[in-house]
């Protein structure tokens, strides 16, 4: 398993794994509605955009497991001031089958190499409370709270804890 920059071929593979496991995770939190609105088409622009828009400190990787996609996370500036001036985590998935395998932790750790600079005061993302398993890799990870905001949509509303990496 490699973790690697997202190359812009892949958008609609990274919009399928994201909706794939956004529904899976999110089946018991997040309203119906929210569950049949996210589909790929809707997912597919913001993917084109974050490959074709790639940093030194930003942008789209994968995990890659003998050619398939198992894994992806983006980072860019944050737009919350829960963030408190952190890099964000703007997404983090990795597939089902795929997971317990230290993929997750592969590409976290690949996220806070990137993302280290002097001037940053960290790394940061945003998990919905209900979503303890998540919560509780993040801290086994090394993640801290350090603030929690309400998220108004765009698919529903959710209560989310900010975890850093400071």
């Amino acid at each position: 398993m490699i973790v690697r920059r997202g190359h812009r071929d892949e958008a609609e593979t990274l919009a399928r794994l994201h909706v794939s496991v956004w529904q899976a995770t999110y089946r018991d939190y997040a309203p119906e509605e929210a569950m049949t609105t996210l589909d790929e088409a809707k997912r597919l622009p913001y993917w084109s955009g974050a490959l074709a828009d790639q940093g030194p400190r930003h942008g789209v990787w994968v995990a890659d497991w003998n050619g398939e996609v198992v894994g992806v996370a983006s980072l860019g500036c944050s737009t919350h001031g829960s963030f408190g001036g952190r890099l964000e985590i703007k997404h983090f998935y990795v597939a089902e089958h795929a997971q317990g395998k230290g993929i997750g932790r592969r590409l976290l750790a690949t996220l806070l190499q990137v993302g280290n600079d002097p001037g940053q005061p960290g790394i940061a993302l945003a998990v919905v409370r209900q979503n303890a398993s998540a919560r509780g890799f993040y801290t086994k990870l090394g993640g801290k709270q350090v603030g929690e905001f309400t998220d108004p949509g765009p698919l529903w509303k959710s209560d989310n804890i900010v975890m850093a990496w400071d």
